[in-house]
C-alpha cells in the first residue's frame, strides 16, 4: 500500500491490481491534486479503507483475493461514502452486480484521465449537496428562563416531505420511515430528492441521469434502474412506481 499526501482535497483509495493501470492512474489523480492512496487486491483494499478512511473509493471488478462486488458490499456494510467502480468488461452481469452491492457509478477501461476525473468530480459534488446525516445533537442545557407557550399544533417546516410515513427532511438532510433513520447513499438521497420534489410526477430516465448523474448525453439507463431498486429496498418498493416505456414516479400520498 502506498499513499501520497496533497492536502486539502478528497483523498481517494484506489484498488487496481493491474501495476501498470494502479500507478498511471495514480500519477494522473495526483495531477489533478487528489491524494491518492493504492492497493493491490481486495483484501489490502480493504485494510486500506479502514487505516486512511477515503473520501471516494475506486475499484476494479475484477480483484484478486476479495473481489471488488465483494469488497464494495463489505464496506457499505459500514459507510456511505462514494464508490465507483471500474471494468474492462462491459458484460451486463457485472455491470449490475457492482451498483447492486452499492456503487454509485462506473467507468469501462480503457478511459481517459479527464473522463475519469469528471466523473469523480460529479460524485464528489452529490456529497456535498447531500451530507450524510449525523447522530441527532444533544438536548441543550435547561434555562431559568421560561420558554414561551408554543401551539399545541405548529405549521409543518417547508423543509419536510412526508408521504405516508416516508418523512424527508431537505435541511438536515435525514430521511425517516415510520420514524426510522433511513442511510442512504448520496446518489440515492439526490435520486428520493427528485422523486419527492414531483410526487406523482412520471420523471423519465434520461432526466434523472442528466440531474442526478450529471449525464448530458445518452448513458446506461441500468445505473437508474438499479438504483431505484435499491431505492425501493430502504424506503418502501410501493412507494416508487415503474411507468412502462417512461420512467418511474413517487405515489402521492392517499
Amino acid at each position: 500500500m502506498t499513499t501520497a499526501a496533497v492536502p486539502a482535497q478528497p483523498h481517494i483509495l484506489l484498488v487496481e491490481d493491474d501495476e501498470v493501470i494502479r500507478e498511471a492512474t495514480r500519477m494522473a489523480l495526483e495531477r489533478y491534486g487528489f491524494p491518492v492512496t493504492t492497493a493491490a487486491d481486495g483484501l489490502e483494499g480493504l485494510e486500506a479503507f479502514q487505516a486512511v478512511r477515503p473520501d471516494l473509493l475506486l475499484l476494479d471488478v475484477m480483484l484478486p483475493l476479495l473481489d471488488g462486488v465483494g469488497l464494495c458490499r463489505r464496506i457499505r456494510e459500514e459507510s456511505q461514502l462514494p464508490i465507483l467502480m471500474m471494468s474492462a468488461r462491459t458484460d451486463p452481469v457485472d455491470v449490475v452486480s457492482g451498483l447492486e452491492a452499492g456503487a454509485d457509478d462506473y467507468v469501462v477501461k480503457p478511459f481517459e484521465s479527464a473522463v475519469l476525473v469528471a466523473r469523480i468530480r460529479t460524485v464528489l459534488r452529490r456529497v456535498r449537496v447531500a451530507p450524510t446525516a449525523e447522530p441527532d445533537a444533544p438536548a441543550a442545557p435547561s434555562s431559568s428562563v421560561p420558554s414561551p407557550t408554543l401551539p399545541s399544533d405548529p405549521l409543518p417546516s417547508p423543509s419536510v416531505r412526508d408521504f405516508d410515513g416516508l418523512r424527508v427532511d431537505t435541511d438536515s438532510m435525514e430521511v425517516r420511515v415510520d420514524g426510522r433513520l433511513v442511510p442512504l447513499t448520496p446518489t440515492e438521497l439526490r435520486l428520493l430528492l427528485e422523486f419527492t420534489a414531483a410526487p406523482g410526477i412520471v420523471l423519465e430516465r434520461s432526466t434523472l441521469l442528466e440531474r442526478v448523474w450529471d449525464y448530458e448525453w445518452g448513458a446506461d439507463t441500468r445505473v437508474v434502474d438499479v438504483h431505484v431498486q435499491r431505492l425501493r429496498a430502504k424506503i418502501g418498493s410501493g412507494r416508487i412506481e415503474t411507468v412502462r416505456g417512461f420512467g418511474y414516479k413517487l405515489r402521492r400520498p392517499a
